[in-house]
This record gives C-alpha cells, structure tokens and sequence, in this order.
C-alpha cells in the first residue's frame, strides 16, 4: 500500500512511501523507487532476499546480444545490495516473525531511499531497523548504503553476508563470463566480469565498515568465494539496546566508460582507478557522501522545480516525482547513449530506445537542460550509420531509422511476443519491420531543438545531416498511386499499434510529408545564405540530386482530409469501415491490454479500437495546420475508440484537452496519467517504469496547463489552469534566456532571468508581448 502523504516540514510533497510490506507485491516499489544517476540504475528490491523479487543493476551503454537468435540488451549487472541478515542463529526475512512497524520512502529531495522496520521474531525477540541507500549523482560509479539494527529487548548475535553476487541473471539469460575475484587486505572486495558477446569489461569494489553505539570498530571477517560472487561474513555481538552500524560503499566502472572506451585501455588500469576510488570515497563514510550526492541533486532542483498550489497536494508531489525520474533515466554523461524506455529501471524493453525519447522526454530536456537536450539527440547522430544501414538493407536511401535502438543504431527490436489466444503460437512484432514515423519524431526533435534553443552550432555540425537524409529516407520510400496519380506509404504502423499492415497512417504521410518540406526549407535557405555548409553536406549525401527528388514529390504526397459529412481524418485507408464493438469493458479495465483476453491481434486489427492516440498527436506537434472544429470532431470520434493501453496516450489526451479548453476533463486525464506508475495499482511497474509518461507529465503541466508550445519557431503561451489549481510556476529556456514563469487564473508574469538576448518575444492569445526583465500580463 502506498502513501503520498507523510512527507512533513521541508520534505512535504517530495516523499513516496510504502506502509504495508506485502511479498506478492514486491515490483512496484523496486521500479517506482528506483535509484540512479543516468549513468547506472538500481531497481529498489530490499537488502534481504524473497522469491519473486527482481534484482536490477544496469550500467547505461553496456549492451550485450546472448546469442544470434536474441535482441542485444543491457545486462543485468552483479548485485552489490544483497545483505544476508542472520540474527540468533535464524535468517531475517519479514515473511516470518511479526511485523510491527513497516515504512519504506523514497525521497525524491535527496534521492534517498529509507526502510524502517521494527521486527519481532518466533521468540519475541524485537530488532529495529534502519536501512538507507543512494546512488550518488556527484560520483556517477558510487553506491552508498547504511543499515542500523537495534537489539530491543534482548541481546542478540547478528551474522551478515555481505558482497558481491555476480551470478545474476536477466530472466534466465547469463551475460557475462565467469571473472577473475580479489579480496584485498581482508577488506576491499573486488569482481571482474566481461560481457559475452560485446566483451566490455565490468569491475565491481565494494567495501565495509561497521560501528556499535557510534564506535567504529575492526572485524576479521569470514571470506568466501563461490561461482561469480565473492562476499564476506562478519560477526556482531549485541547487548539489549546495542544499535550496530553496518555501512557498505561499492562502485562500479566498464570499459564502457568514456575515459576508458579507447585504444590504449588497460583492464589493469581500470581495476587499479577503480579501486584507489573507492579506498577514497570509503574514508569519508556514508554521511558524508550522500550529503554530497544530495548537494548536486538541489543544483538539479534549482534549475528545475516546478511549484503547483493545488487542492491536491498530491499534483505537487507527481511532478517532483517525475523530475526525479527524468534525472535518473537519462545518460546526460554521454552522447552515444539514449535513454531507455524503462530507464535504468527494469528489463522491460530490454533497454532500449523508442521515439519515445524524442516525442515525450525530450522536451522536458529542450527546456529545462538544453545541454542534456543536445547530448540526447547526437546520440541519434552517432547512430545514424545504423539508420543508414536499415534503409539500404530495406531497398531504400537516406537515414531509416529503427523502431528499437541500442548502442549501434541498428533495429533491435525483437520478433516475437505474447501468446495469440486463438492459435497458441507467440505473436509476430511487426514494429521493427513497419512502425516507421520514428525516424520523422527525431527529424521533428532536432527541429524543435534548433527553434527552442537556437543551437546553430548543433544544426550546422549534426541537425542539417538528419534532417537531409530522413528526407531522403521518405523521398524513397513513397510509392506512386497511377489510378489516383499520388504518392501513398504503404504497410506500416503508424502510433496506434492495434492498426498494423495499414495503407496511409494520417500521422505517417503528415510527418513525412512534414520531414521532406522542412528539409527543401532549408536546403533552400543554406544555398542562399550559407552555401559553404551546403556544399559540405551535398559532397557528403549527394544533395542536389536529393532536392530535385524532394521537390518532385512533396505536393504529391497523400495526405487523409477531413471528411466532409463529420471532419474526421481517417486514421488509414481502412480504419473508418471496420467493425465497431461495445468497448466499455475496455475503457473500465483495471489492467492494460485486455482486449487480448477476448481477441488476437488480427481481429483486434479489424475492430474501431486504438491502442494510443494516433490522429490526435499530429494535432499536437503540428497544430497549427488545423482548425479546432477538426480538432474536436476526432477527439469526439477517436477518444472513445481509445482504451489508453500505452502509457503514451493519456498526456498527449490531456495536453489537448487543454488546448479544447476543456480544463476539467484535461485535469482528469493528468491524475490519471500522473498515478501509472504512481497510483494504487500494485502490478503496474513491475518490468519498470513508463518513461514516455514521465515525460508526459511534465509536459501536461508545462504544454498543457502552461499553455507553452513553440510554434514556427515562436514562443506562445496561452495558460489554462485547471479550477483545481491556485499558481503554477515553472522555468524554461528559450533561445538560451531563461524565463520563470508564474500563471494564475487572473494573471500571466514572465521574468527574463538571464541576459542572452535583449528581449524575448512571445504570444499569449494572439497578442504579441515582448519581456526584458519582468512583465505581466492579465488574463481575464
């Protein structure tokens, strides 16, 4: 069971805590409290070990393909949290004993994860508990942990094992070779493993110290090596009342790592870095570590806090919680990685990258931290030889690029998933054959990078490149209709993933068509106005004869319009003729998905009912191509069609909500968005958290009730708060100033905080405002 609550004083609003400790449920806090740092991950599971628990450490990067016949994926990294708790001769576990007192908390402030618990045992015998953990964001490498046990009413002898287990696995799937174990000076623990297949190297340190009643203390301890693990077991005494202090430092690093990934490495060097770190670290203890990792998250609060005064203080905890996660999931060290659509959190996914990265999480980045904006999108540029080789490998030219993405930029997307309850056989994923709009969403995502920020650096050394050859991509990969004399695309995917071999995805042939104009733009504006960085580039993709196809092309492209009799765009060619069903069942599901209890996916194919949205999002990142009665009429068509089976869904519903001026229902579809991760449900994070969500809910609140969009690269800002909301005030950076905003339902005030440019132009309802300091402006 889980609480939003029970924060106080300065950590009111910033505290997710568990109160009931329950071991069928135990994937939900081990995602949603999550800890990292962009560079690692680590899945919350507890000290002590229970069946059915899962046990993550993903290091950013650091893929590995099992065989031929499987995707690459993150591997699940040696486990450096595992405590075996021995008190009395019997091994701690609450699922024995009784249960006195239970609280878990994630403090998304200090990015601390805390576990209080007041045990009794079959003789009565009672112990307190106090476990905490960090992953540092000062020190990418470093796990800090602290356990406190309290002998209550007796005395005790309590047996820990504590080290490092290398025999994980991912649901069964070994990514390393057995390593070489090292335990030096009795006291610094040390495992090396290499990854089968990609050969990166990981070396794993940890280290211990202990302390009774404050008083740090020396042990001998018992030192065991076994297959893939090596671990230590130390031996306490305790007087009733006696509180051991049990602290534990561990780090990891790979030949992954940026400072390492070179031709001169040395896994030696590695090792010897490695553990001088952590002889260094260790000397300063676990307090005076996490008070450093907690001084470089209140640099990140400070650049991005976002104060809501609602009724609910529950809203004021969703974005905390969001913002906490944004952090966490994403590699801002280093540009050839991208972030995974579970984070670092789970192995749903495998992590790797979707378009979810581009559509919902990068905007977050684009105007909060431009710099972690850029580093995401030059990780699409460091793969797009990937994308190059997917488009040649599909008979087409240009930048094609995967539906999934690992390290390479080449498809990893796997071919088969859940079972078909019709014929029994597992069910064919067609997405990384067909789902092709992703490489349009990236071309979109530096596009709107370069109009947000202004970074004419980044276009002139990656932007324009990916811009040309999507261009390119879709130039090839339109097919010419004789009978209607127009260009249509084909068998695809397009976002509502229950629609797969369609004709003519409206949101495909928009965003194409989109991707191709916006290339002859500026094609066209660099031969007139910079033909220096055009000849490069033309030397490079052979873009002369690249425009000549562009242009032949663009006004020929099949774009679906709104029907005459209803305005409704058809979603494909077909999506308006199939059956309608009574999808009420659907709509008041309780778990995603369903509709897959009562129907496969090909009768699902042929059924009025979408995954996600998929007409609605063009009305959100192309807006202005149309009118709010088309609006209306597909969201009045399409959104009782839509079951929200993808986390993706319901922010993209809710932002447009917004711009309907339908506050009230905009405000029911962020509470929902807000609690998929967050909310009661108990099963609904086990394989990670929902990070295009994440994203999302930042953007509901920034985008929607915020009322920021950039549009033909200018700012607007049209705010409408929910009635349930007093003050929203948020930060953005346009063109490199940073605004604070703050909106109320009488009043809009912008302050210019930076001096970048003289003055920023925006709109708000169709008037144009300038700000050099502060202004504000009224709204009723």
């Amino acid at each position: 069971m889980l609480r939003y609550d029970l924060g106080t004083g300065e950590y009111k609003n910033w505290i997710v805590s568990e109160v009931e400790f329950n071991p069928h449920h135990l994937g939900k806090c081990e995602s949603i409290m999550a800890l990292g740092n962009g560079y690692m991950g680590l899945r919350s599971s507890t000290e002590e070990s229970y069946l059915g628990q899962v046990r993550n450490l993903f290091i950013a990067g650091t893929f590995n393909q099992f065989d031929e016949y499987e995707v690459t994926e993150l591997p699940n990294a040696a486990d450096v949290v595992e405590l075996d708790i021995w008190i009395n001769g019997e091994k701690f576990s609450l699922e024995k004993g009784k249960i006195i007192h239970y609280r878990r908390d994630l403090n998304v402030k200090t990015a601390e994860l805390i576990r209080h618990v007041i045990w009794e045992n079959r003789r009565g015998e009672q112990f307190e508990f106090l476990f905490r953990r960090f992953v540092s964001l000062k020190n990418l490498h470093l796990i800090g942990m602290k356990m406190e046990v309290t002998a209550l009413n007796s005395d005790a002898e309590i047996k820990i094992g504590s080290g490092i287990n290398g025999q994980m696995t991912n649901t069964g799937v070994q990514h390393f070779h057995e390593g070489e174990k090292r335990i030096f000076d009795k006291k610094y623990l040390q495992l090396l493993q290499k990854t089968t297949e990609s050969k990166i190297d990981f070396v794993f340190n940890t280290t211990h110290r202990y302390a009774i009643d404050g008083e740090e203390i020396e042990k001998d301890p018992r030192m065991v090596m076994g297959r893939r693990k090596v671990f230590i077991e130390t031996t306490f005494q305790l007087q009733k009342g006696q509180k051991l202090t049990f602290e534990k430092i561990s780090n990891v690093y790979t030949s992954r790592d940026k400072e390492y990934d070179h031709e001169n490495y040395s896994l030696e060097q590695l090792r010897e870095d490695s553990l001088n770190n952590l002889k260094e670290e260790a000397k300063k203890g676990y307090d005076q570590l996490f008070a450093e990792n907690v001084s470089e998250w209140a640099k990140r609060w400070k650049e991005m806090e976002i104060t809501i005064e609602s009724e609910n203080d529950f809203d004021q905890l969703a974005i905390r919680f969001a913002h906490y996660h944004l952090i966490i999931m994403t590699p801002a060290h280093d540009n050839r990685f991208g972030v995974a659509a579970k984070g670092l959190t789970g192995e749903g996914y495998k992590g790797h990258s979707f378009w979810d990265t581009e559509i919902f999480i990068l905007p977050f980045f684009t105007y909060t931290f431009p710099k972690v904006a850029r580093s995401l999108l030059e990780y699409r540029y460091n793969t797009i030889e990937g994308a190059r080789r997917k488009a040649r490998a599909n008979g087409y030219e240009g930048a094609m690029y995967p539906w999934e993405s690992a390290f390479t930029g080449d498809e990893v997307t796997p071919e088969w998933g859940a079972v078909d309850i019709v014929t029994g056989k597992a069910t064919k994923i067609w997405c990384g054959f067909i789902e092709q709009h992703i490489t349009s969403d990236i071309a979109y995502a530096v596009w709107q990078y370069y109009q947000v920020t202004g970074d004419q650096d980044f276009m002139d050394r990656y932007g324009y490149e990916m811009l040309f050859d999507t261009a390119t991509f879709w130039a090839s990969r339109l097919e010419w209709n004789e009978e209607k004399q127009e260009y249509h695309i084909n068998d695809v995917i397009g976002p509502d993933e229950y629609k797969e071999h369609v004709n003519n995805n409206a949101f495909t042939n928009y965003m194409a068509h989109w991707n191709i104009q916006t290339a002859i733009r500026y094609y066209e504006e660099l031969k007139q106005h910079r033909p220096e960085i055009l000849e490069k580039l033309n030397e490079k993709l052979n873009l002369d004869d690249a425009y000549k196809k562009w242009t032949e092309k663009v006004d020929k492209i099949y774009l679906p319009q709104p029907r005459e009799e209803d305005l409704v765009i058809p979603q494909d060619d077909t999506y308006l003729t199939k059956q309608i069903i009574d999808l009420t069942k659907y709509k008041n599901q309780t778990q995603v998905g369903t509709i897959f209890e009562d129907y496969n996916m090909e009768q699902v194919n042929n059924i009025q009912v979408s995954k996600q949205a998929d007409v609605m999002v063009l009305f959100y990142l192309l807006e202005n191509k149309f009118s709010q009665e088309v609006k209306r009429a597909n969201w009045n068509y399409y959104e009782p069609k839509t079951l929200h089976d993808s986390s993706l869904s319901l922010s993209t519903h809710c932002i447009l909500a917004s711009d309907m001026d339908d506050r009230e229902l905009a405000y029911e579809l962020f509470e929902r968005a807000a609690r998929i991760d967050l909310g009661p449900n108990m099963k609904s994070s086990d394989h990670g958290m929902h990070t295009a969500s994440i994203g999302g809910i930042w953007q509901s609140v920034v985008c929607g009730f915020g009322g920021v969009r950039m549009l033909d690269g200018k700012l607007r800002i049209n705010p409408k708060l929910p009635k349930q909301w007093k003050k929203l005030v948020f930060p953005i950076y346009w063109r490199g100033d940073r605004l604070e905003v703050t909106v109320t339902h009488e009043t809009l005030h912008v302050k210019k905080v930076t001096n970048e440019n003289e003055k920023v132009v925006f709109e708000v309802f169709g008037t144009i405002h300038e700000v050099s300091d502060e202004k504000t402006i009224p709204l009723t």
